[in-house]
């Protein structure tokens, strides 16, 4: 599967920004509607949303760029992906006397999916170095 990833490493891209697109639309409008539910407050919804946002334009950009310039702009993805887990983990210790038990699932399922896709980018990005 990974050589997959290596001949086209562009599709870590797409699927990064698909990912992003999920996490800007539940954080900046599902988990708002439902802040009872969840406990996150609007305004750190809103600022947790901002980063899938601007993932979302890296990923569009680094997919007009040459296979061959890809690998750095994979490693850059997958480290602010990994500063993006940091960050709302962050966020939830700091409200951690209002989320909820959901919002707390939510913020760990997200950084476990948005954790792993980093890594694997990295790796992807390390291999693409090998074979340059």
């Amino acid at each position: 599967m990974i050589q997959s990833f290596i001949t086209n490493p562009k599709k870590l891209f797409l699927m990064d920004a698909l990912g992003a697109a999920v996490s800007a639309i539940s954080l900046g409008v599902v988990l708002v509607k439902l802040e009872r539910v969840f406990g996150i407050p609007p305004n750190t919804l809103f600022i947790l949303a901002t980063f899938p946002i601007l993932f979302i334009l890296y990923d569009l950009f680094c997919l007009t760029k040459n296979k061959n310039d890809v690998r750095l702009f994979l490693k850059g993805i997958a480290i602010a992906n990994i500063l993006y887990c940091c960050l709302s983990i962050v966020m939830a210790l700091y409200h951690f006397k209002i989320i909820t038990i959901f919002g707390y699932l939510y913020i760990l399922i997200e950084v476990i999916i948005t954790f792993t896709l980093a890594v694997f980018e990295y790796k992807v990005a390390s291999k693409l170095n090998e074979n340059v």
